[in-house]
C-alpha cells in the first residue's frame, strides 16, 4: 500500500496545536491533542441579490438556468407580455409573448421555452413557443386555467398540472404538437410549485385542503405521495428536477423561507434577502434564481450553496467589559473607547492578539459616533456624558485632545471616514434622525440628510465622501441601506436579515467592501452579513451572540468585533472575521 508520502508528496507534518499555514485538505498531525486534523474552505448556502429586471414580472412563468434563463409576462398594470433574457449577469429585453398574461406555467430553456394556460383575462388554455427569438401560438390546452404549474427540460416535452378555477389535479402532458390529459394529482390545488420533466417532475404546496405542505411525484403515468414541505404554503417559486429541487417565497409568513429536496425530504436552508410571492423560479436546488414577485417585482436573487464565506475566532479580550462603545483601526491594530455601564472614558489598543490600556477619553461617554483607519488617529463624536453632548476629541496615538463639537448634538448614530475626514449621521434627539455632518479635520458642516432618519444605523467607510449606511432603528427597524457619495445619500439593495434583528449593530469596511454584525441580544443571533458594493449576502454567525458592540475593520474581508452587550450583561468578547474562512476537521476512526 503507497505511503501518504507517496500520494500526496509530502509527509504528514507534526504541529502543536493548529496548523494556520496547512493547504485545505493537507492532513496534519495535532500533537497537543493527539488528533490527526485538516481544513477546508468555509462555505455556505445563501441567497445574493442579482441585477433587477427591466420589466416588472408578478406571478410570471421562467425557464432555464441561473445562468441563462427566460422570464416572460406579469400581473397587470405592468407589462402582461413582457420577456426577458438573463446571461448570468444582466437581463435584456427581447421579442413580446403574442398573449400577455400572468398566473401561468413555464418549461424548457432560455431558447427553447414554452408558456401555457394562465389569466388574461379570462383564464385560458393559450400555449406558445419560444424558438430563442420569437414565440409562436400552437395548441391549447385541454383543459383552460389559471395558477397553474408546470415541467419540462425543452419546449417538446412538457407537463401542466393542478390550477384554478375550481382547484383541480389536471394533469396533461405535451408532445411538441398537442395536450394529452394523463393522470391527475392525488390533490387537487393549485399556485405550487413545479420542478422536473414531463416524466419524472415534482408539485409542491399550493393552496389545497386540508394541508398545503403536500409534495407529489411523477414517473411519466402516476403522482406520488412523498414527504411534505416543513412549511406548507402557497405562491411560491421553485424549480430543480425530482430529485434534487428547491422551492422560495410564500403568500403567508415568512415570506423569505427556502426549503430543498434531496429526492426524500425537504430541508429548511438560507432565507432570501427579499421575501415574497408570486415569484419565477430558475436553475436548480444548488444554483438557483428567484425572479419578480410581489414586491418588488424586478427583484432577482441568486442562490448557491457555495458561496464563501469568512468565520469568526476569539480574539484576546478587552480589559473592561462595556458596550455602546467606540471603534477605529483594523481588525489587527484597533482601538476600543468609551461605553457603558457605568459611562466610562477607558481606551484600549489592540495589537492583533491583546489589549493594553492607554490614555482615557476627556469626557466620559457612551453611545458616540466614531472613525478612523489606525489605531493611531481616531475621532470620538458627540454620545450620551449623561445626556446627549457634541462633543469631539482626536486621538493622535497617545492622547485624546478636544476639538470643535458638532453642529447638532446627539447619541446613538454612527460615524466614518478618518480623524481628518469624517461623517456622522442619524441619532437622536435630532429632530429628524437624518441629520448628516462632515469633519474636514478642523470644523462640522452639515450636508444633506439621510433619506431614511433612524437611530442605531451602521456606518462604513474610510473618507467621508464614500461612506455606507446600514441598519437601525427606525420606527421600530429598518433594514434600509445607503449610500453617501459626498453629496447625497442613495437607497441600495437591503439587508438580508430579519427586520426585527437591525437594531444594535456594529459596521467595519468601507462603502465598497463592508460588513455588519451583531443584533439586538434578545433576537438570539450573531447574524453577520457581507456587503459586495451591490448586494448583501449572509455570513458566518458571530460566536458571541450580543449588540451594541463596536466594530473594525478594512474590508469585508478582515475585520473584528469588540465588547457589546450580551447575556448576561456587558462583554469584554472580542473576535476576529477573516474571509475566505477556513474550518478544521478531526479524523474519527
Amino acid at each position: 500500500m503507497a505511503t501518504y508520502k507517496e500520494v500526496n508528496g509530502t509527509a504528514v507534518t507534526n504541529n502543536a496545536g493548529a496548523f494556520p499555514g496547512a493547504a485545505d485538505g493537507e492532513l496534519w498531525f495535532n500533537s497537543t491533542a493527539s488528533t490527526f486534523q485538516y481544513q477546508y474552505g468555509a462555505t455556505t448556502s445563501a441567497w445574493s441579490t442579482a441585477n433587477n429586471s427591466n420589466n416588472s414580472h408578478k406571478n410570471s412563468a421562467s425557464a432555464g438556468i441561473q445562468t441563462a434563463a427566460l422570464t416572460f409576462g406579469d400581473n397587470p398594470p405592468g407589462p402582461a407580455a413582457a420577456t426577458e433574457s438573463y446571461n448570468g449577469t444582466n437581463w435584456t429585453a427581447v421579442n413580446d409573448l403574442n398573449t400577455g398574461r400572468h398566473y401561468f406555467g413555464g418549461a424548457g430553456t432560455q431558447t427553447a421555452a414554452l408558456g401555457f394556460g394562465g389569466y388574461i383575462p379570462p383564464s385560458t388554455g393559450a400555449t406558445e413557443s419560444w424558438n430563442g427569438t420569437n414565440w409562436t401560438e400552437v395548441n391549447d390546452l385541454n383543459t383552460a386555467r389559471t395558477r397553474l404549474n408546470g415541467a419540462g427540460a425543452t419546449n417538446t416535452a412538457a407537463l401542466a398540472f393542478g390550477g384554478y378555477p375550481p382547484s383541480t389535479g389536471k394533469t396533461e402532458n405535451w408532445n411538441g404538437t398537442n395536450w394529452t390529459e394523463v393522470n391527475d394529482l392525488g390533490t387537487a390545488r393549485y399556485s405550487g410549485a413545479g420542478a422536473g420533466t414531463n416524466t419524472a417532475a415534482l408539485m409542491t404546496g399550493g393552496i389545497a385542503a386540508p394541508t398545503n405542505a403536500l409534495t407529489e411525484l411523477y414517473n411519466g403515468t402516476n403522482w406520488t405521495e412523498v414527504g411534505d414541505l416543513n412549511t406548507g404554503r402557497g405562491y411560491i417559486g421553485g424549480c430543480g428536477t425530482q430529485t434534487a429541487a428547491i422551492v422560495f417565497g410564500s403568500n403567508g409568513t415568512p415570506k423569505a423561507l427556502t426549503e430543498t429536496w434531496n429526492g426524500t425530504s425537504w430541508s429548511e436552508t438560507g432565507d432570501m434577502i427579499n421575501g415574497r410571492e408570486g415569484m419565477a423560479g430558475a436553475g436548480t436546488n444548488t444554483a438557483a434564481l428567484g425572479i419578480g414577485g410581489a414586491s418588488p417585482q424586478v427583484s432577482t436573487e441568486e442562490f448557491s450553496t457555495t458561496t464563501a464565506i469568512g468565520v469568526w475566532s476569539t480574539g484576546g479580550s478587552l480589559n473592561t467589559a462595556r458596550s455602546n462603545l467606540g471603534g477605529a483601526g483594523t481588525s489587527t491594530a484597533a482601538l476600543a473607547f468609551g461605553g457603558q455601564t457605568p459611562t466610562k472614558n477607558e481606551t484600549e489598543i489592540y495589537n492583533g492578539t491583546n489589549w493594553t490600556e492607554v490614555n482615557n477619553l476627556n469626557t466620559a461617554r457612551s453611545r458616540l459616533a466614531s472613525a478612523g483607519v489606525t489605531n493611531t488617529a481616531a475621532i470620538a463624536v458627540g454620545g450620551w456624558a449623561p445626556g446627549a453632548v457634541g462633543v469631539v476629541e482626536l486621538w493622535n496615538g497617545t492622547n485624546w485632545t478636544e476639538t470643535a463639537d458638532l453642529n447638532t448634538t446627539r447619541r446613538d448614530f454612527g460615524g466614518a471616514g478618518t480623524s481628518t475626514a469624517a461623517l456622522v449621521a442619524g441619532g437622536q434627539p435630532t429632530p429628524s434622525k437624518a441629520e448628516t455632518e462632515s469633519w474636514n479635520g478642523s470644523s462640522w458642516t452639515e450636508v444633506n440628510d439621510l433619506n431614511f432618519g433612524r437611530i442605531e444605523i451602521a456606518l462604513a467607510g474610510s473618507t467621508n465622501t464614500a461612506v455606507l449606511g446600514f441598519g437601525g432603528n427606525m420606527d421600530n427597524v429598518s433594514d434600509s441601506t445607503e449610500s453617501w457619495n459626498g453629496t447625497n445619500w442613495t437607497e441600495v439593495n437591503q439587508m438580508s436579515r430579519p427586520i426585527a434583528a437591525m437594531r444594535q449593530l456594529a459596521g467595519s469596511g468601507i462603502q465598497t467592501s463592508a460588513l455588519a454584525f451583531g443584533c439586538d441580544v434578545a433576537q438570539g443571533t450573531g447574524q453577520t452579513e457581507s456587503w459586495s458594493g451591490t448586494n448583501w449576502t449572509e455570513t458566518s454567525d458571530l460566536n458571541s451572540v450580543r449588540g451594541y458592540l463596536a466594530g473594525a475593520g478594512s474590508t469585508n474581508a478582515s475585520a473584528l468585533g469588540f465588547g457589546g452587550l450580551g447575556a448576561p450583561g456587558d462583554s469584554t468578547a472580542t473576535e476576529e472575521f477573516t474571509k475566505p474562512g477556513t474550518l478544521t476537521k478531526t479524523l474519527t476512526s
